[in-house]
């Protein structure tokens, strides 16, 4: 199986990100908030469904 080109973009994207902050997941996570509120990207977030109760 042969090298897939956009996964290896990904991974080394994913990389570059982690080692940018010292492969700290909150600051990866903070870094990404803050791209993300700079967009222009409408952002979709999903309420949590409500359980159900079994019968």
């Amino acid at each position: 199986m042969g090298n897939d080109y956009i996964v290896d973009e990904v991974r080394r994207i994913r990389e570059e990100q982690a080692a940018k902050h010292n492969f700290d997941i909150k600051a990866i996570l903070a870094d990404a908030k803050k791209r993300q509120r700079k967009s222009r990207h409408k952002v979709v977030s999903f309420v949590p469904k409500k359980k159900v109760a079994a019968w």
